[in-house]
Parts: C-alpha cells; structure tokens; sequence
C-alpha cells in the first residue's frame, strides 16, 4: 500500500493539489475573520432562490487543503513519468483544519452547454478573459477540488476506484503530425482550415454530458478526463506555470483525478485537448483565499475568445480500445 498526500503522487511533471507549507495554526491564522468563523461552523446567511444561475451548481463543503489517502493499487507510467492510483482505501485523514469552501460552478466544461463541443486552444490569459466576459472567473484549484470530490470527499468524482467506464479517459493517443522535423504541429498552422482537419483528426473528447457516470456529487460533469482544465493555483508559484495550473487530465492515461495538477505549461499553452470551465462567487458566502505563498494572478480584460461553438470535421471520438494498466490494451 502506498500512503499518498494530496490524492496524487508527485512526479517531475504533476505534482498533488492543495499542498500547504503552514502548519495548522498558520493556516487558520491567515484566514479573514468572515471566513475563520466559517471554519468553525459558523451558519451562512439564509439565502432566498437557488444561489447560482441554471447552468452552474452550487458547491458549499468543508475542504481539507491537505488530505491523506492511502493508494492500494499503484501504476507508474514511464510515458509520461507519472504515478496513477487504481483505488483507494475508503477513508482519509486531513493534515491541517478543513475550510468551509462555497461557490458555483460550471456544470459542463466551456462553453458550459450539455451536448456542446468543448472549447479548445485557448491560453490561461483567454480563458480567464472569456470567463470574465460572461460575468464569471477561472476556479481556483481547491474550489475545483471540492466540486469534483464531492460531498463525500472522493479522490473521483465516482468514487474511490479509477474506471474509465464512467469518463472518458485512457485512451489511446493519436500522435499529432508535424509538416518537418522540429517544426511546430500542424494544429497550430496559422491556416485556420489546416489547423481544423488536424484538431478535429486528433479529436477523441465526448460532447459535454455525454457520460451521466461522469458526473460529481455536486452534478459538475467531466471534471476528470475528456480535457484538461484551466485555473488558477492557490499554491506556491511553479517555475513555469506561475499561477497557472491544469485540472482533470485529458481523454488520455493520465492523471484523471480530483487532487493532482500538471504545473509543467506556460500560461501561455495551448493545446488540443486543454478547455476550462468558470466559476462564480455567491454573495454571503466566504471567498475562498489562497495560501498566503501564493502568487497572484494577472488581471485580464473581460473579452470572449471563444464567441463560436466548436465544430470538429468526423472526429474519431474515443477509442474502443482503452489503457488499463502499464500499457495494456483492453
């Protein structure tokens, strides 16, 4: 049995969610008033209607920054040079205090819409733009955390053991093509109809909703697998992702877990199977604050990067075969 902190092994190119250096009184400490009362079960303010507009939900829970998991059947992929949990023991300890954690969510990834195509190649500074435009912002990783754990605190949204049943995840990569060697990929050629035929061959993601399995007990879909998400660390800056981090994994063998998060991209990535999803405060509930190490984010001019659907020419959609473990087909 391998005992795993923040739900995730580290490796050289992710790392677990939520790490924090403060010792427990620290981080009770670093709390505004408003929410250290919270963490000590304050109530919220009663609310009149549903906090959160129709297509976003509503996550209020107690968070643990720091979470302890014991992993019973561990992988370790040379590809990629990453640890994946198969399942965990049903139970886990938290280092340091909880926090009480409350905001909404996108219920599907962008362009938040059941059935949609999800948005691709868009940069953090885009991302974070386009959520600003619709009135909203990126998540920070721990609110994201919380919405794929779910009220029962589940390394998956579904559960404690890894199934690529229930989300699209494990399979096999189609290799992207570059027109000559050391060239970039063809899905960034500035021709927009040569860009399209190669994203749209490399294409193995879902419409949003696809999976009612893949589903959170706060009813986000697709946090894990289908693409990688954009949002904003509450950690320590990375020497190159700074504030930036990806969430979820994409539609490959990859991490597909709640805690972990890939800090080894620029925010200025882009990238076939990287999307996002916004979220929203709720007034009256505590704002969630970073650890006091932390880097802050840029401010970004509220502008739509992604003002059109995406619409992908026969895309194979995932594969019938699927990664099990080291490699194996199923």
């Amino acid at each position: 049995m391998v005992v795993i902190s923040g739900c995730g092994v580290p490796s050289s190119r992710e790392a677990p969610d939520a790490t924090v250096e403060a010792v427990e009184d620290d981080a009770a400490a670093e709390l505004p008033a408003t929410y250290a009362a919270e963490a000590e079960g304050e109530e919220l303010p009663e609310r009149a209607g549903a906090p959160c507009p129709p297509d976003m939900v509503y996550v209020d829970t107690n968070y643990c920054p720091d979470i302890e998991r014991r992993c019973l059947d561990a992988e370790h992929d040379p590809i990629n040079n990453l640890d994946i949990c198969h399942a965990f023991a049903h139970q886990s300890s938290c280092r340091t205090s909880e926090r009480r954690i409350a905001f909404c969510i996108d219920r599907y990834e962008y362009p938040n819409q059941k059935g949609a195509h999800p948005t691709w190649m868009l940069d953090w500074y885009q991302a974070q733009a386009t959520c600003e435009s619709r009135g909203k912002r990126l998540c920070w990783a721990s609110e994201w955390t919380a919405a794929c754990e779910g009220p029962d605190h589940t390394p998956f949204p579904y559960g404690w053991e890894r199934d690529h049943a229930k989300c699209n995840m494990d399979n096999f990569f189609i290799d992207p093509v570059r027109p000559a060697p050391n060239a970039q990929f063809l899905f960034y050629s500035r021709d927009k109809e040569v860009a399209l035929r190669e994203l749209s061959r490399l294409d193995e993601s879902l419409p949003s909703g696809s999976l009612e399995t893949c589903r959170s007990g706060f009813g986000a879909y697709d946090l894990t697998g289908n693409v990688d998400e954009w949002v904003v660390s509450d950690e320590p800056p990375q020497e190159k992702s700074k504030w930036a981090g990806l969430k979820g994994g994409g539609w490959g063998h990859v991490r597909n877990q709640c805690r972990p998060m890939t800090y080894s991209h620029e925010p200025e990535f882009t990238y076939y199977f990287v999307g996002f999803r916004c979220c929203a405060d709720v007034e009256g509930a505590p704002h969630w604050t970073p650890s006091r190490h932390a880097v802050p984010a840029p401010a970004v001019k509220p502008h739509d990067f992604a003002p059109e659907p995406v619409v992908a020419i026969d895309p194979p959609g995932p594969t019938t075969q699927k990664f099990t473990r080291n490699g194996h087909r199923k």
